[in-house]
């Protein structure tokens, strides 16, 4: 693993230097240029790179005209469309539809950087550009929008983002291996119209005669008249998200029909390992340096990528649409080379900031059976309860990051990815438990409850509150045991399906007992392919078909908030009038138990106060 000599082409001059002629792929991008493997196009351009194609990057253009899609002049094989690590609505807009004052993947973290929709919008000029050329969609906007979808911005049910885009296929999910196979059938003279057989793609037809062994869903036209035809055919998706049961997944659209192929098959570790050895130059483009460079380097400057996947499943993440169920993993050879690797730049202090994927102690498949039967179609690995084959084993992931804390110049490993605490308290071994508080938490931990009410945590797919305190309970005393007083930091989700005020309440009360105000919660946020976004649509649960009630109105969202924030002043009135509505005064006045005095404090210093 060796850091990378220079940046891949992005303008004329790096052509020339190069002595490229004609570029094979040009990849349009959302994002600002950044060569680190914690981004999509640097790893897509890489791994085409290595295989001999030669790459070029056009990173956030000017899309009000087409001077920057015709600066590279016209690829060979196509262009490849992404909108950056986020889905740019998500990117530009907050849970209450507010537009947002930066962007983290921008220089300077500068807005406006992007469109709304950037997939379909940098379509439509490359079409403009170059009306015969190849486009191939990928990324996070386009991988979770292939199917017909619930748009939250617009407050209705888009068309898959293939036909919007026009757009000759679509890949999704993790795309290394499937952009090299449609890069080679390209190379060797194939029209991308009759590449319709490639796992992880999506494409459309008007004949699908040639098709066996498919699911088809509702259409487009009944999923956007009628929700329950919508929760169906979410289900029926989701049920095919899998590599190895997985099926071919077809939606007619007009007198069209979008065909989804079945998941790619996962990466090996060998293959894992040789996507994250490439030379990657580790950092932003220098043409950025003027403008502070990106933001966004900072969380992933000096974390490593351990593993890919969750089979944790909570129903507002949309990582099953995405990665998988299915843990994708490295080795630890590779992980330790990476981190030998970081304590060589310039800018390390001593300090990895992360080791760890979607859920840092997931490191393996939940069991052994996936390895030839996927993953289970009707049942989860940890919820309601751990599955009888969950292998709950810290022991590898211990092994490793022991391994890393002691290579020179290491000061201290940090896991920030996320620790999921079901399935850490459900370890009998306590010696990882020990080691994370002893090495790898700087003062304090932050973990994903989300909630405590037992309806709510339902919805969500969550452990019970008697889960996490256990949790809680057990992490104290091994920090009293270790004689350190660290602290946790429980992210909290307000106005998910399942809440209504009584459940909001119910928060606001355990929030009470913690004796600390959260300083930030989050508003639940319905973007495209989370299970929990159908609830909010449809009103009920498309795999149990259980009725959910749903907070609509950005008055009651408002409330909800407040009411885990309400110890804070500019809270009070809106705490008061939740409490009033929800016929719970008995916690207005100054009893213990009370969230609110009857009258507001003219000067309220909020401490925040640690458990």
């Amino acid at each position: 693993m060796n850091l990378g000599k220079d940046f891949l082409p992005v303008c004329k001059d790096d052509l020339k230097r190069n002595n490229i002629e004609e570029l094979d792929f040009i990849i349009v991008t959302g994002d600002a240029y950044v060569d680190h493997p914690s981004f999509g196009t640097a790893i897509i351009g890489r791994v085409l790179e290595r295989d001999g194609f030669t790459i070029g990057i056009v990173a956030q253009p000017n899309w009000h005209n087409l001077e920057d899609f015709k600066k590279l002049g016209k690829p060979r094989l196509g262009f490849l469309v992404n909108s950056g690590n986020i889905d740019s609505m998500v990117n530009h807009y907050t849970a209450a539809k507010k537009k947002r004052s930066t962007d983290l993947y921008s220089p300077g973290g500068e807005p406006n950087h992007r469109p709304d929709r950037a997939v379909i919008v940098y379509c439509n000029r490359i079409r403009e550009a170059y009306k015969d050329t190849p486009i191939i969609i990928g990324g996070i906007e386009a991988s979770l929008r292939r199917f017909a979808h619930y748009d939250y911005w617009e407050d209705k049910v888009r068309r898959s983002i293939l036909l919007d885009s026009k757009a000759d296929l679509l890949i999704y999910g993790m795309g290394e291996k499937t952009v090299v196979q449609i890069a080679n059938l390209l190379k060797y003279g194939m029209n991308i119209s009759k590449i319709t057989n490639v796992r992880g793609t999506a494409y459309v037809t008007n004949d699908i005669t040639n098709l066996k062994d498919y699911v088809e869903v509702p259409s487009f036209e009944e999923v956007s008249s009628d929700k329950k035809a919508y929760g169906e055919s979410y289900k029926l998706e989701y049920f095919e998200q899998d590599p190895i049961r997985g099926n071919t997944v077809i939606q007619k659209h007009g007198d069209r029909y979008l065909v989804q192929n079945p998941p790619q098959v996962p990466l090996t570790e060998e293959e894992m390992d040789a996507v994250y050895a490439l030379p990657y130059m580790r950092t932003y483009h220098t043409v950025y340096e003027n403008k502070g460079g990106i933001p966004a380097i900072k969380e992933v400057e000096f974390s490593i990528t351990s593993h890919r996947g969750c089979f944790g499943s909570c129903s507002f993440c949309a990582l099953t649409f995405h990665q998988g169920r299915m843990i994708q993993n490295r080795s630890q050879e590779s992980i330790v080379e990476e981190a030998k690797l970081l304590t060589t730049s310039k800018n390390f202090k001593g300090y990895i900031h992360d080791i760890g994927g979607p859920t840092a102690n997931f490191r393996h498949k939940s069991c052994k059976l996936q390895n030839q039967h996927g993953t289970c179609k009707n049942k989860q690995c940890l919820f309601p309860a751990p599955c009888k084959n969950l292998i709950i084993d810290h022991k590898e992931y211990l092994q490793l990051l022991r391994k890393v804390r002691a290579l020179p110049g290491v000061k201290k490993v940090f896991i920030r990815s996320g620790i999921r605490y079901d399935y850490l308290i459900h370890d009998k071994d306590k010696e990882f438990f020990k080691e994370l508080c002893k090495y790898h938490i700087s003062g304090q931990l932050k973990v994903a409850p989300e909630h405590v009410n037992s309806r709510v945590l339902k919805q969500m797919g969550k452990p019970t509150r008697e889960i996490y305190d256990k949790f809680v309970h057990e992490y104290f005393k091994i920090n009293k045991s270790i004689n350190k007083k660290q602290y946790l930091v429980p992210y909290l989700m307000s106005s998910h399906p399942g809440s209504d005020l009584d459940a909001a309440i119910e928060l606001a009360q355990y929030i009470k007992e913690m004796g600390y105000t959260p300083e930030q919660v989050q508003d639940f946020y319905p973007t495209p392919g989370s299970l929990s976004t159908t609830m909010y649509y449809t009103g009920f649960n498309p795999l149990t078909g259980e009725k959910v009630y749903i907070p609509k109105s950005q008055k009651e969202k408002n409330m909800q908030r407040a009411l885990l924030q309400f110890s804070m002043p500019q809270n009070y009135d809106l705490v008061k009038e939740a409490l009033i509505k929800a016929g719970r005064k008995d916690l207005i006045g100054k009893g213990k138990l009370c969230l609110i005095d009857s009258v507001p404090k003219k000067k309220f210093k909020n401490k925040h106060k640690k458990p």
